[in-house]
């Protein structure tokens, strides 16, 4: 199979744990390979992801290579294939636009941003460079609250005539007027927003559904998450934050049986620990009603590394938009978006998703 060619905004701990896997992956087989979802998608394996563009804006990042940046600070996710060899891919200087919250500049040079002194570049250079190295698949992993940064990377891609897998909570692909420029120019678009494998919203998810399911009434609910990455530190400015609430929030309400008031669920960031890096806890709470009308509650405490649990799904949702563009499916990707997206453009229960994007990788259902 062709290598399924993919240009990356956001050098950031999401970007370090996607390109690690797609080395670590690439000598192991089906039965010894642990932590994917799919080991097979229409021919294409985890390995056949190549980067053949990246940017960023940190000084640290811009001029290296791609394989080098993934480990410069502020990244501080785990490294589980190190000493990469070099891609002969140099991160280009992006454009800033509201991709820095403000309060980054307050915190020393391993936790927050530095950016560069380099010029930005224009929206047109960003296209003659997707168009000069051929990518496919844009992957945007911009800070959350980088509205403006991630329209101007969307119009970059249709632009380019690139496909786009938006992993941040900035609705492109679940905004219908969005969704149709993709469609109108044959370009498939997976979004919005990543879940993780086994994260903080699919759990809640999972147990939100389970309360329907077995006819428990839910009344309250919150979860709390703190973390130690700049991903956490970006959030502390609460501006930056309404749509990522939103995403999250209508994740869990999405399936269940009755919408809870605003004022019963409470679903966000709570903090940044500097000292956890990159790993996420995540505080849960549900508070129901069973037979009888007699009250129950549960509590979870939920540890994981939280960069590498999103690249486990965007990995699917690459070669599921490959599988588009060997079809020529153009516009929202309504399987891949509702299986590892918070905020899709329609939502299903998991094993839904799960269903319907089996069903699309083996040819049944056409997006």
């Amino acid at each position: 199979m062709d290598k399924i060619r993919i240009a990356i905004i956001g050098i950031g701990n999401c970007a370090s744990s996607l390109i690690q896997g797609i080395y670590y992956y690439q000598d192991k087989k089906a039965e010894d390979a642990i932590g994917l979802m799919h080991w097979e998608i229409g021919g294409y394996l985890p390995s056949d992801l190549e980067v053949v563009a990246a940017f960023d804006i940190d000084q640290r990042k811009v001029g290296k290579d791609v394989n080098e940046a993934i480990f410069a600070p502020p990244n501080c996710t785990q490294v589980f294939c190190p000493e990469l060899a070099r891609s002969g891919v140099n991160v280009e200087m992006g454009c800033v636009l509201d991709g820095v919250a403000a309060h980054m500049a307050e915190y020393d040079d391993n936790h927050t941003f530095v950016v560069s002194d380099e010029a930005e570049k224009s929206k047109e250079e960003i296209v003659k460079i997707l168009k000069e190295k051929n990518a496919e698949i844009l992957v945007n992993y911009l800070p959350v609250g980088s509205e403006e940064a991630v329209r101007f990377y969307a119009e970059c891609a249709l632009e380019a005539g690139v496909a786009l897998i938006n992993s941040m909570p900035v609705f492109i692909v679940s905004d219908p007027v969005w969704a149709a420029r993709f469609k109108e120019k044959g370009i498939p678009a997976v979004g919005d927003d990543i879940k993780a494998q086994i994260g903080a919203t699919i759990t809640h998810r999972t147990l939100a559904n389970l309360f329907r399911e077995r006819g428990v009434k839910l009344e309250r609910t919150y979860q709390l998450n703190t973390g130690g990455n700049t991903d956490f530190l970006n959030m502390l400015n609460r501006s930056r934050l309404d749509s990522k609430k939103e995403s999250k929030t209508e994740a869990v309400q999405s399936v269940l049986g009755e919408r809870l008031d605003s004022e019963n669920i409470h679903i966000g960031p709570s903090d940044y620990v500097p000292w956890q890096k990159d790993n996420k806890l995540c505080f849960l709470r549900m508070e129901g009603k069973t037979f009888g009308d007699v009250p129950m509650n549960i509590e979870l405490r939920l540890s994981v590394e939280d960069s590498p649990n999103s690249a486990g799904c965007v990995i699917d949702a690459v070669r599921c938009c490959k599988l588009a563009l060997d079809r020529g499916i153009g516009g929202q990707l309504t399987s891949i978006s509702a299986f590892t997206m918070k905020h899709p453009p329609e939502q299903y229960t998991d094993d839904q998703a799960r269903e319907m994007v089996d069903e699309f990788i083996a040819g049944e259902r056409e997006r």
